[in-house]
Parts: structure tokens; C-alpha cells; sequence
């Protein structure tokens, strides 16, 4: 049997909102909360020779990373320090980050040579990530032996890995890429069917070493046309949601529930037809309206001619917030809250809500403000259980 009820840890609010579940308060975690704003992971960094991937690649760095953010907020969740392209970086092409610049590869995928050297990669290139995982979890286990807060895995996409793959580097147009997709789509439906069985086996493999839910990153989902986004980014998604574990037993012989999560960054125009997908948390930008997303695919019927749960949402204010006044920062906490509602708080499930940005947190964010933001949704969510219950 499947324990839902997460007694081995000590705040289990993120992964029983995951899950629908009624939450005390509203969990929040940050996506990219473990980076380039934290002073002290600027310090880690210059011990790593100021380099990403020495940071990424080491375990000790890894996990000390990873727990910088848990340490000064009190946030509800940690995700594993990594990047979303380190499965194309063990197929062979080559990831690097220049100082001050974001990830760029060797040897892009261009042609129908290219195409044909691609394979799912040898999961022990990909060693340091699991071996980040256990020491984190470890690092997380208390004395007690509940852990302090629950573990998030992560993969980009299939298409968002093609995205980097083709064009080489990060791209303002997306011009290679979609050049590809047009005018050879075979091979891009090659390269995006080894792209999701590798990320299934990934996440596979960070679920067995300690992962306790995991995210897929479809970063540029957005950017693709009506019709492409359905053929070429849903589709390989469901193709690695059809292939992971939904749960895992532990060396203790408890078998535990694994949420799975979906974040298409401009994704809102799709909702309907993510909704369908076989995940238990659909992750939203900020130009998605919360209360309308949670009419649309938070409740027991999700999607038109499809019956069965609705999905956890995630989200979803803008990043840019954060560079306000504490006071407006916190009352846009409270609108964000406010437009989702309160939670189910029965005994069963019922719509859920997970706190986060719409994106990744910006380097030049001042942790005082994130220190504001985290402190007033646990406040806000808090105060609106409790009128509820005064209703009641």
C-alpha cells in the first residue's frame, strides 16, 4: 500500500498540497532558489573556481548549495542544486558556462549526422547528480529521522533540451530550432523521442536515489505555434510522464507516493490539454489567473469528456515583484492567494495551491525581499484558513 500520509517528515505541506491534500498553510518553494542572489552561494561558488559546473558537479557543493536558501528562509520544499541540461552535456555535447554567461554547447545538433549519434546516455556520466541526491537527502534527515523538508528532482523538457541542443546556446528567436521543426521534422521527432526516454530515465534514476517529487522544466513550451506545442512539447512530455515512477519504496519498506509536476513557461493557452496530462501539479506563469485556472482544472472534473481529479496548481507571481517595497511586495502576495482562494480543507482532496514565481528567481534579487515574500504567504494563507474555519 501506498502511504499518502507523509509521517516521516517534519513539514510535509508541499507534497500533501501535491497531492491535494488540505495544508495548514499554503506551501511555498522558489523556483532557481538556490543561486546567484544568496551571498553565501556567491562564497560556495569562488571555492569551486567561480565555475557552475564545479559547483554542479561536486557533491559537498551540491548539497551545501541546495540548503543555503532553507537555512536563512523558511521555506516548504528544496530542489536539487543541478541544471535542466546536464542529460544533453552526458550524450556528449559538451555544456559549458562562460563567466557571466549562460550554458552553451560544443558540438549543437544541426544535421541528420548529429541526429544519428544521439542515444539515451549512460546514466553513470549523470553519477554526480544522484550521488548530489542521497547527500541532500541526508543532509535533510533529522535526528529524529524525519526529513526537515521534502526533496525536489528535476529535468528540463524534451523540446526545451532540443531548444539548447540545436541552437547551441540560449536564443532570442529560436530561428535553428524551429527551422528544424519545419522543414525536417522527422528529425526533430527523433531527437525529442531520445530526449524524453533519457529524461524519464533520469528522473527515474533521482527518484531511487532520494528524490521525493519531480518537476519537468518546459522552459520554451511557450514559444512554439498552436499546433506545434501540441505535437512537439505535450506529446514528449506524456511520453515521460508514461514512464516514471508515481512511487518508491524506501529501505525502510515504506512505499511512498512521488508527485510529479509540469511547468510550461507560456503554457496558459493550453491549459485545457495539459490538464490531461498524467501529473499531479501543473506549475503556471503569471499571466495565468489563478481562480480561473482552478475553476478550469482544479476541481473533480478537469477536462471536458475526461473525469477524475484535478490537478494541484503552482504559481505563479511575477519574479520582478520581488524588486518592490516589502509592503507591496506582500500585498501582491495576498492578491496572488486571494485569486486562487482558499484551499480544499477536508478531510479528502480537493483544489490545491503551491506557492512559487511565475519563472526563476533574478540574481539581483535582495533576499531581504524574498524573506518578505515567504514570510507573508505563510501569513496570508494562514489568516484565510482561519476565517474559513470562523465561517464554518
Amino acid at each position: 500500500m501506498t502511504d499518502t500520509t507523509f509521517t516521516n517528515h517534519q513539514n510535509p505541506t508541499f507534497l500533501q498540497a501535491c497531492l491535494r491534500q488540505a495544508t495548514p498553510h499554503t506551501p511555498v518553494w522558489l523556483m532557481r532558489q538556490a543561486g546567484r542572489y544568496l551571498p553565501e552561494y556567491l562564497a560556495t561558488r569562488v571555492k569551486a573556481g567561480n565555475s557552475f559546473m564545479g559547483l554542479a558537479t561536486n557533491v559537498d557543493y551540491a548539497t551545501e548549495v541546495t540548503l543555503q536558501p532553507l537555512d536563512r528562509f523558511p521555506l516548504d520544499a528544496a530542489i536539487l542544486f543541478s541544471d535542466i541540461l546536464t542529460i544533453p552535456d552526458a550524450m556528449g555535447l559538451g555544456l559549458s558556462f562562460g563567466v557571466g554567461e549562460g550554458p552553451r554547447f560544443a558540438s549543437p545538433v544541426r544535421d541528420e549526422t548529429a541526429v544519428d549519434k544521439l542515444a539515451v546516455p549512460d546514466l553513470d556520466k549523470l553519477r554526480y547528480v544522484f550521488d548530489a541526491v542521497s547527500s541532500i537527502r541526508k543532509a535533510l534527515t533529522q535526528a529524529d529521522g524525519k526529513s526537515r523538508v521534502p526533496l525536489i528532482g528535476f529535468s528540463g523538457s524534451p523540446w526545451t533540451l532540443a531548444c539548447y541542443m540545436v541552437e547551441g546556446a540560449g536564443s532570442s528567436d529560436y530561428r535553428l530550432v524551429k527551422t528544424m521543426l519545419y522543414s525536417r521534422p522527422d528529425l526533430m521527432h527523433r531527437i525529442l523521442a531520445t530526449n524524453a526516454d533519457s529524461v524519464a530515465a533520469y528522473l527515474n534514476a533521482q527518484i531511487e536515489a532520494g528524490a521525493q517529487a519531480v518537476m519537468i522544466f518546459d522552459s520554451w513550451g511557450g514559444v512554439l505555434a498552436d499546433g506545434a506545442f501540441q505535437d512537439f512539447s505535450l506529446a514528449y512530455t506524456a511520453r515521460v510522464l508514461a514512464q516514471l515512477k508515481t512511487s518508491h519504496t524506501d529501505a525502510n519498506g515504506n512505499t511512498i507516493r512521488i508527485p510529479r509536476i509540469v511547468f510550461t513557461k507560456g503554457g496558459g493557452l493550453w491549459l485545457q490539454e495539459m490538464a490531461a496530462l498524467d501529473c499531479d501539479v501543473l506549475g503556471l506563469d503569471w499571466t495565468v489567473n489563478l481562480g480561473k485556472a482552478r475553476a478550469a482544472i482544479g476541481g473533480e472534473e478537469y477536462a471536458p469528456g475526461v473525469s477524475g481529479p484535478g490537478k494541484a496548481l503552482q504559481g505563479n507571481i511575477d519574479p520582478n515583484v520581488l524588486f518592490a517595497q516589502p509592503a507591496q511586495i506582500e500585498a501582491e502576495v495576498a492578491r496572488v492567494l486571494d485569486s486562487f482562494g482558499t484551499p480544499y480543507q477536508g478531510a479528502g482532496t480537493g483544489p490545491s495551491h503551491i506557492f512559487n514565481l511565475g519563472h526563476g528567481i533574478s540574481q539581483y534579487t535582495p533576499p531581504e525581499n524574498v524573506a518578505a515574500l515567504v514570510d507573508a504567504v505563510h501569513r496570508h494563507s494562514r489568516a484565510s484558513r482561519g476565517l474559513q474555519a470562523l465561517r464554518a
